[in-house]
């Protein structure tokens, strides 16, 4: 029997961006209609609005999510590792992003070249993250150093999919 391989190891999700964690929390990702699953493609056009999330946990316990490219602004050459997409505090268990404090705006993908990874990583607070500023850039972000500044710990549940840039004339 072979032993199933944790699509986030494939991808380099763990390694990349994350340390190996046991998830504890479930965390379902939609881009309209299609569910986002580890290693998924999902057309950039189909990803301009954040994804509706739902995230499972206590209702009095409190998650962040951050989402981030480790492959801008190349696969190849990933000199702005990691991008951030989006960051949300404050989200209620058993609620979605919405509910949470909106530190940094959603961008959707943009790949330039090559098929990237976007991830999305969900952390449990242990307080309240008030007072907490935007990253002054987009680029160059890491999530284990902004894990470490807020005492976050370990990710309770990551997603990622695959996105490239579309041909100009099969947009829609």
């Amino acid at each position: 029997m072979a032993a199933s391989v944790d699509p986030l190891v494939v991808g380099r999700v763990i390694g990349d961006v994350i340390d190996m964690f046991v998830p504890t929390v479930s965390m379902s990702v939609y881009y309209g209609t299609k569910h986002v699953t580890n290693g998924c493609d999902i057309k950039p056009s189909m990803a301009i609005n954040p994804p509706k999330l739902l995230i499972s946990g206590h209702s009095d316990a409190l998650y962040t999510l951050v989402m981030t490219d480790p492959d801008a602004p190349s696969p190849s050459e990933p000199s702005m590792r990691e991008w951030v997409h989006w960051i949300v505090v404050d989200i209620p268990g058993g609620t979605n992003p919405v509910r949470g404090k909106e530190i940094l705006p959603y961008v959707g993908p943009r790949p330039p070249v090559g098929i990237h990874r976007y991830i999305l990583v969900l952390f449990q607070q242990k307080t309240p993250a008030s007072m907490l500023e935007e990253p002054t850039s987009r680029s160059n972000f890491n999530t284990r150093a902004f894990a470490n500044h807020l005492d976050l710990g370990v990710p309770v549940a990551t997603v990622y999919f695959n996105a490239q840039k579309e041909p100009a004339n099969k947009r829609r």
